[in-house]
């Protein structure tokens, strides 16, 4: 089972290997460059086959990029989109140059424009990144918490970008399990959860679903306010996620931590250790 986390590249891109196996993790989601920046990533030959190297060596597999926060896709100014695709673009090149799964990116939002017009933006971008995109690596969209007129909140809205723009076999989808929390989907009881992934089913395929961000929530479920914490510190708890770790459909599938971690440092051993208890995990 793939229990994993996000974690730096502080000091070259192969020294995350090394955080992800202090914190117990054998799967990684990393940014290819600064989140908050535009700067384009710029990796080191001996760096990228040093981390090519570790990441086989030590079986942290499979990995993936998360894309700078920067990213609207929806947005009505050419220029944010033309940087967002730009953005987009270097980050899937950057994955297939790392041995990378593919890049996990949010979609973007409407602000206070029309809502449809931003769908089709979005669909026009992603269309055209990957029309130059490498055939080797994946496109995951990320679903959302609906905090503003975010793209992603509602799983049709994903799938009908995924219809729009030919049903490439490249674009594959990542759950939040805070952000579909937050959304309005209650995955905290059995019932729930088998109700919300038949939803999912329905509007996209479970077959597109490549990854798991496995989140608690600061907030309320239907808050549409993006906050995330610690496993079983927030208000899904712990049988939430026992019963995702569980699920048939989803215990196959990478679990990437992203959570503010016991210190506020990012993702630590605690974190790891509790999904690996509640996934009923012999050595946890």
């Amino acid at each position: 089972m793939r229990i994993g986390a996000h974690v730096s590249t502080s000091g070259g891109v192969q020294t995350a290997i090394g955080r992800a196996l202090a914190i117990g993790a054998n799967c990684i989601q990393i940014f290819a460059g600064p989140p908050q920046r535009w700067a384009a990533a710029t990796f080191k030959d001996e760096d990228v086959a040093a981390f090519r190297h570790l990441s086989a060596e030590q079986d942290i597999q499979p990995v993936f990029i998360h894309s700078a926060y920067l990213i609207n896709l929806a947005s009505a100014d050419p220029a944010l989109r033309d940087k967002s695709k730009s953005s987009l673009l270097t980050g899937l090149e950057s994955a297939e140059k790392l041995g990378a799964v593919g890049v996990i990116t949010h979609l973007g939002s409407s602000k206070d424009g029309d809502l449809q017009e931003a769908e089709a933006r979005v669909c026009d971008a992603i269309s055209s990144v990957l029309s130059d995109a490498p055939s080797s690596v994946w496109l995951l969209l990320e679903t959302c918490a609906g905090q503003g007129n975010t793209i992603g909140r509602r799983f049709e809205q994903i799938g009908d970008i995924l219809t729009r723009t030919g049903g490439d076999p490249r674009l594959r989808v990542c759950l939040d399990t805070a952000h579909v929390f937050e959304a309005g989907y209650d995955i905290t009881s059995g019932e729930g959860l088998e109700s919300v992934l038949e939803e999912f089913d329905q509007a996209i395929s479970l077959s597109r679903l490549a990854a798991i961000h496995v989140n608690d929530s600061k907030t309320p479920l239907g808050s549409n306010v993006d906050r995330h914490e610690n496993i079983g510190f927030g208000l899904m708890g712990e049988d939430t996620f026992a019963q995702v770790l569980h699920h048939p459909a989803l215990r196959p599938l990478p679990f990437l931590l992203e959570v503010p971690g016991l210190t506020n440092e990012g993702p630590d051993r605690p974190n790891v250790e509790a999904l690996r208890r509640l996934a009923g995990l012999a050595d946890a």
